[in-house]
């Protein structure tokens, strides 16, 4: 019996361990900058995340989006698309990383398989853009200015592998991975996560554990809250259990 309660506890403190490094997401991220974020969110694909602040009084969305390129000249890229989640009109940001440099462009994205048809000029107004790289992965911050009263907007994120010589980024794959990388974000309402308080760090951007290549099962802090409970409450009853067996 003593062994047999011994394994069960070896057992659930592993689970222990393991449910932690998997509840590590968004909002173990920090940055160096002044930025803070009232929210943030683990997107579902590409070992994304996006923080986010919403000012509804001057309608300014502010932005850090952070994800590694599928290579290491690769480039990422956050949209907004004022028709509808796809590829075709979206207004996107995109970052590289080129000779130890960082540079930032704008693409008003016209085609699927021609980027020099895509404008440099979005329909949106951004400022305040700016990217930065650290340890694999690629952040841009920006500010966005919406419409009046707008309460969700469309978002594309994606990652490639390189830019050409003139500037233009090479395609990205086309895996489900890559497709699947859109959706809404609810700007008004139901939140996903507070940011944290940023905090000095030399090498820019500290993420917690890396998500999983793919799909990540909490694609927000509060779903990932939820797993942790049920989890703890799953644990309490094994060590429940391990009472009554003692006795």
């Amino acid at each position: 019996m003593a062994r047999l309660c011994f394994t069960l506890v070896i057992l659930a403190l592993a689970l222990l361990v393991s449910q932690s490094n998997q509840s590590l997401t968004c909002t173990s991220q920090r940055f160096t900058n002044k930025n803070v974020y009232t929210n943030c969110t683990d997107l579902s694909y590409l070992n994304a995340y996006l923080h986010w602040t919403y000012n509804t009084t001057n309608s300014t969305l502010s932005i850090a989006f952070t994800a590694p390129p599928s290579k290491p000249e690769g480039w990422v890229s956050w949209s907004i698309n004022p028709v509808k989640p796809s590829m075709i009109s979206a207004q996107a940001l995109l970052a590289f990383k080129h000779e130890d440099n960082i540079t930032i462009s704008t693409y008003n994205v016209t085609s699927y398989a021609d980027a020099t048809k895509w404008g440099t000029k979005l329909s949106y107004e951004v400022w305040d853009l700016s990217a930065e790289e650290s340890n694999g992965n690629i952040t841009i911050f920006g500010k966005w200015k919406l419409p009046e009263k707008t309460k969700m907007v469309n978002q594309i994120w994606q990652v490639g592998p390189g830019i050409t010589d003139k500037g233009l980024p090479l395609p990205h794959d086309k895996n489900l991975d890559n497709l699947n990388a859109r959706g809404i974000l609810q700007l008004l309402g139901t939140q996903s996560g507070a940011s944290p308080t940023p905090s000095p760090s030399p090498a820019g951007l500290v993420p917690g554990a890396p998500a999983p290549a793919g799909k990540k099962k909490s694609a927000s802090t509060r779903i990932g809250g939820r797993i942790s409970v049920g989890f703890y409450m799953g644990l309490v009853v094994i060590l429940g259990s391990l009472i009554v067996l003692e006795i």
